[in-house]
């Protein structure tokens, strides 16, 4: 758009010219101020350069005075080329007020489309947000002030054992489409044993077993930041361990989800 107007600007200056070269010089400057003056007044941005528009009109209407009255052609001259000259500067201010506008309007433009992809993507995040915690609640976890906990039972588990079960791998599965969901979660891996056995025996299965189901997610591609593993031995029961229903309850992984402002402790249970 400024080219086109310097263009039109340049073109009414040259066919005026051109179609004066016949006629007296005085009438070549004054035609050309009579020609631009009215221009820069005309524009919508003349405000900005109101002072040169005011002068280019004065010295206009003066040369005008002039001619009217047969004045002489050095002042005719001299009041038309101050027209023309403080036109062309309001030209150029103009001009250079527009090109702002347009950068300011592009910068505005960008900013809206970075609002609005900070926008879809917390929109986004919430979605995945919400997908987590529909997943969890079908799998029976349940809200504490540690996050979501999901307690999985020894069934995962041979007795003694920290391989994980076939059967197991169908929970895993979908612990992990989750996760790769929503990578602002984490997750706690937490193994827990009954009191049969030794302290110090109880204190590594939990932590191989607690390992087991990290490692299985990790194959399934959750990101290796989300996921941390601790063994909690037979110190935190959450049952009676002098009967078999309740040893059966403290032999169990649990697992703790926060999101990323969130961190679960790992010593308290």
């Amino acid at each position: 758009m400024n080219r086109s107007y310097n263009l039109l600007w340049i073109a009414a200056a040259a066919t005026l010219l051109g179609a004066c070269s016949s006629t007296p010089e005085r009438v070549e400057d004054l035609e050309v101020a009579r020609a631009v003056v009215p221009q820069v007044e005309a524009s919508p941005r003349a405000g900005v350069a109101a002072s040169n528009v005011a002068e280019a009109r004065k010295s206009l209407d003066r040369a005008n005075k002039l001619s009217d009255e047969g004045g002489k052609i050095g002042d005719i001259q001299f009041e038309s080329q101050v027209a023309a000259r403080n036109a062309q500067i309001a030209n150029e201010k103009i001009l250079a007020a527009q090109a702002r506008e347009e950068i300011e309007k592009g910068n505005a433009e960008r900013q809206a489309v970075l609002v609005q992809a900070r926008e879809a993507q917390a929109k986004a995040a919430e979605r995945r947000a919400s997908t987590l915690e529909q997943e969890l609640a079908d799998m029976r976890a349940r809200k504490t002030d540690r996050g979501m906990v999901l307690t999985l039972g020894d069934v995962l588990f041979d007795t003694g054992k920290a391989t994980l079960k076939p059967g197991a791998y169908t929970t895993v599965d979908r612990l992990a489409n989750v996760l790769k969901e929503s990578p602002d979660r984490k997750v706690m891996i937490e193994g827990h044993t009954d009191s049969t056995g030794s302290e110090e025996l109880n204190q590594a299965l939990s932590e191989r077993r607690a390992a087991a189901v990290q490692t299985a997610l990790l194959e399934r591609g959750v990101n290796a930041n989300q996921i941390a593993a601790v063994g909690k031995g037979m110190a935190y029961p959450i049952a009676s361990n002098n009967d078999a229903a309740g040893r059966q309850r403290n032999r169990r992984v649990e697992m703790i989800f926060t999101d990323s402002k969130s961190q679960v402790a790992s010593d308290v249970n």
